[in-house]
């Protein structure tokens, strides 16, 4: 399995505290079945900020830790970028890591209250860019929560998402779970990744959400996803099936 999102990399974020730790997430990695995993660190979520030169340097000694510990994961590049108004100058101060460095996707991030007012437009300037946002949790940010027609708009726009795996197995509660298979539902969601920060609470739940959605919407909903990882993987577009709108405005009811 791919997983696209995860604080692995020692000593960068609330992730991974150093190498020891680092190599202990792989070790439980692979036994969850991952064998291709994106490091992705946060970068301006107000707490932390990891430059793409950084995150390079970091991911390459971690490449180079597993293939001596014989840990069979492929470490790849990534960043968990907050959006903010200054992107497009941070993209050309070469700070922002897209997924592999190969220009194309990139996890975009939202403050968890909230959806910045501009968030449309950035989303819009970075396809002008050949950018394609990936949102992450989505399903767990309250304005989104509040106002699901609002993450209909941002996938109509040309945005993707990526729901966490512990979202859908209820980790994050009753109410975010439910979010989480209401996006699935309405064909909002195109990639599922843990998010994890370490061996415990924030760890690895790819193989259980995929159990669950295979039990909700059937084995080729799983299928989907599982292929949209692997496109990404190999750098090409993931399969975008058609937003589903929904039918009214829900306000924090599930």
């Amino acid at each position: 399995m791919i997983d696209i999102h995860c604080h692995i990399l020692p000593g960068m974020d609330d992730g991974s505290a150093d190498m020891k730790e680092s190599l202990n997430m792989a070790r439980k990695a692979v036994e969850a079945g991952i064998t291709h995993l994106f490091a992705t660190p946060h970068h301006l979520n107000e707490k932390y900020v990891n430059v793409k030169s950084n995150i390079i340097d970091r991911a390459v000694r971690l490449n180079e830790s597993l293939q001596e510990a014989n840990i069979p994961l492929t470490i790849h590049l990534g960043q968990e970028v907050r959006i903010h108004r200054d992107i497009f100058t941070s993209l050309e101060k070469e700070e922002i890591l897209t997924l592999d460095d190969n220009g194309t996707y990139i996890l975009l991030e939202l403050p968890s209250g909230k959806v910045p007012t501009y968030t449309l437009e950035v989303i819009y300037e970075l396809l002008l860019k050949g950018i394609t946002p990936i949102i992450v949790h989505p399903e767990r940010n309250k304005e989104l929560i509040a106002n699901h027609k609002l993450l209909f708009e941002l996938v109509q726009e040309g945005a993707l998402t990526q729901i966490t795996s512990g979202s859908i197995i209820g980790n994050f509660g009753k109410s975010i779970q439910s979010f989480s298979k209401k996006i699935i539902k309405h064909n909002l969601a195109h990639f599922i990744a843990t998010d994890a920060h370490n061996i415990g609470s924030r760890g690895f739940t790819l193989q259980q959400a995929y159990e669950t959605i295979t039990k909700t919407y059937g084995i080729q909903r799983t299928y989907y996803f599982k292929e949209n990882a692997e496109q990404l993987l190999n750098d090409q577009s993931p399969t975008i099936e058609k937003p589903l709108p929904f039918k009214k405005k829900i306000l924090g009811i599930f």
